[in-house]
């Protein structure tokens, strides 16, 4: 965890397409308590204004490249390509371009440790020292604390060391126990179920249980239990061998270093102008190896097959038994309990306002796919830079310049400094 940042309001940021971006004590949320978000009907030809506003928020954060697909019951389908997928070239982005999916994969692993509960092969109330020795507090978290990141242990992603050799050995093919023993080498942040604090650590823990349980690598459980039933057919989760992202495919970029974004992912102010004017490009990040995201961010997919599996996520058609994704649906929870209209998080999935689903973020690419369940209303972005020079992550800022198209009455700030959710 970074030190200056509060539980709520490191997920509050990267999820801050809606709200307002405020630590605890600071003051509300841009959505006043009690105001339930409008759900209105779509305008006619909402595609003109949609493209228009991408474009202008392109333009005005150095965005290269980015893929929209909007889904709505009453004004229908509508889908978009923007900009390049290599900086300084004219190298048009593709609907069926594969982009790295980053914090989205954390809703992958929920989703098999929500099948395993649904099988009994396991319980939320299990301790994860019944699976897993040497965790720290081990005892007392509990499955669940783990999937809705209550659990209080240190995210390995916040090590120096750690961030040091992802900048100095981007080939390096990560293990699940090297991050852990970086993790547990720290003490906790807090006991587990008193706070949400958001953790890579978490998700590493609850991908080793699968492979557990399961007796298969995470992968494969992706591949049987998730992409094969759902005819994802771009949808995979590389071994921690591959760094390649299959063809068609974007260059990926992002700003900085791994080491000078431990604290904020927002450039120091000259920087920032150095940027938006042109003269500082992003770094080419694209052959990263991901598998020091693994089972918290290392999948790739395309915009297309996101768009199918939030429908599921959200319904649990085809993943989950009714009475299984009710439990799922009903442990949304506001990240910060002062601000209950702000983001909720549950077990691998978020609310955003309106929107059920999930963001991800990772050195190259950032993603968005949400649906609204009392309209149907699905949106997803991919975009080939991580985060913008203020620091937001880059879907989310496309996503914040169109949902008033969708919520006319929807309040959307401008950028805060965020800290997206792969981190």
């Amino acid at each position: 965890m970074r030190p200056t940042k509060t539980a709520a309001l490191v997920v509050a940021c990267a999820f801050a397409a809606l709200t307002a971006c405020t630590a605890a004590g600071e003051g509300p949320s841009t959505l006043p308590p009690n105001t339930a978000v409008p759900t209105l009907p779509q305008p006619a030809g909402y595609s003109a204004a949609v493209k228009d506003r991408i474009t202008a928020a392109m333009r005005a954060n150095v965005i290269p490249g980015a893929i929209v697909k909007i889904s709505s019951p009453t004004q229908g389908d509508w889908s978009g390509t923007f900009g390049t997928g290599t900086i300084g070239r004219e190298d048009p982005m593709a609907m069926d371009d594969h982009v790295r999916i980053g914090s989205i994969t954390k809703t992958m692993t929920s989703t098999v440790i929500l099948q395993l509960v649904q099988e009994g092969r396991l319980s939320l109330d299990d301790p994860i020292s019944k699976y897993r020795q040497g965790v720290p507090n081990g005892d007392t978290i509990t499955i669940a604390d783990l999937a809705e990141m209550r659990s209080g242990l240190y995210s390995y992603t916040f090590d120096p060391a750690f961030n040091a050799t992802l900048d100095n050995d981007p080939e390096k093919a990560w293990t699940p126990d090297e991050l852990l023993r970086i993790a547990f080498s720290h003490p906790v942040n807090a006991p587990p179920d008193t706070t949400f604090e958001y953790s890579n650590t978490n998700i590493a823990l609850l991908g080793v249980v699968i492979e557990q349980l399961t007796g298969q690598p995470l992968e494969r459980a992706f591949d049987e239990r998730i992409v094969k039933p759902l005819g994802l057919t771009q949808t995979r989760l590389p071994v921690r061998t591959d760094a390649e992202i299959p063809d068609p495919h974007p260059q990926g970029y992002s700003f900085g270093t791994n080491v000078s974004q431990i604290e904020t992912y927002a450039l120091p102010a000259a920087q920032q102008t150095q940027a938006l004017a042109g003269t500082l490009k992003p770094n080419d990040v694209t052959d990263a190896n991901p598998s020091w995201a693994w089972a918290a961010g290392g999948a790739i997919s395309t915009v297309p097959d996101l768009s199918t599996y939030v429908r599921a996520l959200v319904s649990g058609q085809g993943l989950l038994d009714a009475k299984t994704q009710k439990i799922r649906m009903d442990s949304i929870r506001p990240t910060d309990p002062a601000h209950p209209d702000a983001a909720g998080y549950g077990i691998g999935i978020a609310k955003l306002g309106p929107l059920v689903g999930h963001d991800g973020q990772i050195p190259g690419f950032m993603t968005f796919t949400g649906q609204d369940p009392k309209t149907g209303l699905v949106i997803t972005i991919a975009t080939n830079l991580a985060t913008v020079p203020s620091g937001e992550g880059s879907a989310l800022t496309l996503l914040k310049a169109i949902l008033p198209v969708f919520y006319p009455n929807i309040q959307t700030p401008g950028n805060p400094a965020a800290v997206p959710t792969t981190r």
